[in-house]
């Protein structure tokens, strides 16, 4: 149960069995704008307003006809691509459980197993113009751990994006503060023309998460020969 408290601001009351942990989260969803618009506007989470703020800053659904979203649950993102490109392809995959969305096919597998690029390509039919990535690894409260883990999922998407991508696409992941570590900044510097972090407004102040933007696939290229002869 809330309460109105002073200018608007709800309240929850203490409840036997919540702990006080469980209470502030609660209390930050019934007062966060995002959650209510998201709420009212029909998307499935507030991270939705993450990707349209990126898109209005960087234009990344202009013009798309497939897309993948790893990590699609809950699917706020993939509503967003429907809504701003409602002919595009979509393919989204996550661990967990994704309830339909009209137009998006969704594999529910881990995006680290083998098999998943191939089924993800076969389910695009195509070239994509754009990598969208959401995943975060769980979090063990270690930073350096946590960071690392995801930095995991982000530099295997990154391999993902340069098998399917189309020349010109963009690739679009979370990681955490700091951004994109200088190695990975230099492969993706090496496969796309311009690589930028961004925070998105609906991105909570406290949240570690940063969105590393990478535009203008320039095909995949060779590895180079580091037994080459300089």
């Amino acid at each position: 149960m809330s309460r109105g408290g002073s200018g608007g601001r709800q309240r929850v009351k203490t409840a036997r069995g919540r702990s006080a942990a469980s209470t502030r989260w609660l209390e930050r969803q019934l007062n966060d704008p995002y959650v209510r618009r998201a709420k009212a506007e029909g998307y499935r989470s507030r991270a939705a307003y993450k990707l349209l703020e990126l898109d209005e800053r960087f234009h990344l659904l202009k013009g798309v006809s497939r897309v993948v979203d790893l990590g699609i649950a809950p699917g706020g993102w993939s509503q967003v691509v429907r809504k701003v490109s409602p002919k595009a392809t979509i393919v989204g995959i996550d661990l967990l459980p994704v309830d339909p969305i009209d137009g998006v096919t969704i594999l529910q597998m881990d995006f680290m197993d083998d098999a998943a690029p191939d089924l993800l390509s076969e389910a695009l039919g195509g070239p994509a113009d754009l990598v969208l990535s959401d995943m975060a690894a769980n979090t063990v409260g270690h930073p350096q751990t946590d960071h690392l883990r995801t930095m995991a999922l982000v530099e295997t998407g990154c391999a993902f994006a340069a098998d399917v991508l189309r020349p010109g696409g963009a690739y679009v992941a979370k990681v955490l503060a700091g951004g994109a570590d200088n190695d990975l900044v230099a492969e993706l510097k090496r496969l796309f023309t311009t690589v930028k972090h961004a925070k998105p407004p609906a991105s909570r102040k406290d949240s570690s998460e940063w969105y590393v933007i990478a535009q203008g696939f320039k095909g995949r290229k060779p590895e180079p020969d580091s037994g080459a002869e300089s």
